[in-house]
C-alpha cells in the first residue's frame, strides 16, 4: 500500500496530478483543495488512497491527512464512491465540510452535484459521531492573475474530468467569467459545480 509520493509535479490540473519519482510518474486523482495547495509549486509530497479492483487501479491524492481521512470517511458511506467524496471534498473545503456534517446542514450536502437528500442524510447520519468540529480555519486562496481564456479552457477540461458534459461545463464557466472576469480557477470550478 502506498503511504504517500514524493517528486516532482510534472502536470497539475484541478481533477489530476503528474507526480514523477524514480522516473515513474503516477496519475493522481486530486480534489480542488488538494490543486490549490499544489498549484505553482514544483515539487511536493502527496498523501494516498489506492483503490485496486478487478478492473482499476486508481491513486487518489490529497495535499493534507486531514482530507485524506475525510475521503475514508465519505466513502465509507452506502452510495458514496470515490469519485463522489471527491467531488464533495472539491465542492466544500474539508473544515466546512465537517461543520456542515457536525450541525447537520443538510442544504449544504444537497448543493453538491449529484447528492440528493437521501445521500445526504447518510452522510450525515453515518459520520456525525466520527468527525468533529475545527478548530481553527486554515485556507489558502490563490488570486495569481490567469489570464481568462486561460482559466476558462482548464475550468472546462477539470469539469469533463469530472463527469460532466462539456457544452454544459463551458455555458457554465462562460456565465460564471462573464460575472467574475478576474476569478481564481477554484472560484470558477467550486461556482460551475453548484450550477450544473
Amino acid at each position: 500500500m502506498i503511504e504517500y509520493i514524493k517528486g516532482e509535479i510534472t502536470e497539475l490540473t484541478p481533477a489530476l496530478m503528474i507526480m514523477e519519482t524514480g522516473g515513474i510518474g503516477y496519475a493522481i486523482s486530486i480534489s480542488l483543495n488538494t490543486y490549490t495547495a499544489f498549484n505553482g509549486k514544483d515539487t511536493g509530497k502527496i498523501y494516498i488512497h489506492e483503490i485496486i479492483r478487478e478492473d482499476t487501479h486508481q491513486l487518489y491524492g490529497f495535499a493534507e491527512l486531514s482530507e485524506r481521512e475525510l475521503f475514508l470517511l465519505l466513502i465509507s458511506v452506502s452510495g458514496v464512491g470515490a469519485n463522489t467524496a471527491r467531488m464533495i471534498l472539491s465542492s466544500l473545503p474539508p473544515n466546512e465540510l465537517i461543520v456542515a456534517i457536525v450541525d447537520k446542514n443538510e442544504a449544504l450536502l444537497t448543493n453538491v452535484k449529484g447528492i440528493g437528500a437521501k445521500t445526504a442524510q447518510r452522510i450525515l447520519i453515518d459520520l456525525k459521531n466520527k468527525v468533529k468540529s475545527p478548530t481553527t480555519g486554515n485556507s489558502t486562496n490563490n488570486t495569481a492573475n490567469t489570464p481568462n481564456h486561460a482559466v476558462a479552457e482548464e475550468a472546462v477540461a477539470a469539469l469533463v474530468m469530472l463527469g460532466f458534459q462539456k457544452n454544459a461545463s463551458q455555458k457554465a464557466v462562460v456565465s460564471i467569467l462573464k460575472i467574475s472576469p478576474t476569478a481564481a480557477i477554484e472560484q470558477v470550478i467550486k461556482s460551475a459545480l453548484r450550477m450544473l
